[in-house]
């Protein structure tokens, strides 16, 4: 049987940043595989290491010790510039804030990451497009949309340059009840049609028993 790799594997991760009485441990030895089309909720209370942990599996900040695989591939060791050729092609951020460039049209922002990859794929973007219901909006510009119609923006920017691994921060934090389960599930349904392995920080107990699994952490370390 072909065993299937994960698009995201960290082992023994640690990190801790410096503080007045010395380092300050935010991650204690932390493990986590993803596979390919799995969701999987990160769960934690304030201050317990999601964030940094999230910014650790996108490359967007370095561990002090273990090992960090993305598609296979070890950012620990890199150089800056070979982690952002990674977060470029095979990682994505989702984030509680849009983040969406104001001075871009909704089409050019969904096409802006897969520009910068060079994996602009027009039909595929089309899908995207039609999925996330935003085909009336391509013309327009993001402040003209509403919040869950942004939302879905980011999603399909996200997805557009067809990224291994989909990191989402809240998400849904800044919508009502109801745009937020339908963003939601509009983004399960992509991540399972694309393949991407989805990590997702929540505070909700109710979105996080709608991934594929759950992980929790408690003062840096996994429960």
């Amino acid at each position: 049987m072909t065993q299937i790799e994960p698009v995201l594997h960290l082992s023994g991760v640690t990190k801790s940043y410096a503080g007045a009485d010395g380092p300050v441990q935010v991650l204690h030895g932390v493990d986590l595989t993803l596979g390919p089309g799995e969701t999987l909720a990160l769960t934690g209370e304030s201050g317990s290491g999601k964030s940094t942990l999230l910014h650790i599996a996108g490359g967007l900040e370095t561990a002090d010790t273990g090992q960090v695989h993305v598609a296979g591939q070890d950012l620990v060791p890199m150089s800056d510039s070979a982690r952002a050729a990674v977060r470029c092609k095979d990682v994505a951020v989702v984030f509680q804030q849009f983040n969406l460039i104001p001075s871009l049209t909704v089409a050019d922002n969904i096409a802006f990451q897969a520009r910068l990859a060079g994996r602009v794929d027009t039909d595929f973007i089309g899908h995207l497009v039609a999925r996330l219901g935003l085909s009336e909006q391509m013309r327009k510009y993001p402040e003209a949309l509403s919040g869950g119609q942004q939302q879905r923006v980011a999603i399909a920017r996200a997805l557009a340059a067809r990224p291994r691994v989909l990191l989402a921060d809240e998400p849904t934090g800044n919508l009502d009840e109801s745009t937020a389960d339908d963003v939601l599930e509009q983004l399960i349904g992509l991540v399972a049609d694309t393949g991407a392995g989805l990590l997702l920080v929540t505070h909700s107990p109710g979105i996080a028993a709608r991934m594929d699994r759950r992980l929790h952490l408690r003062r840096g370390r996994v429960e």
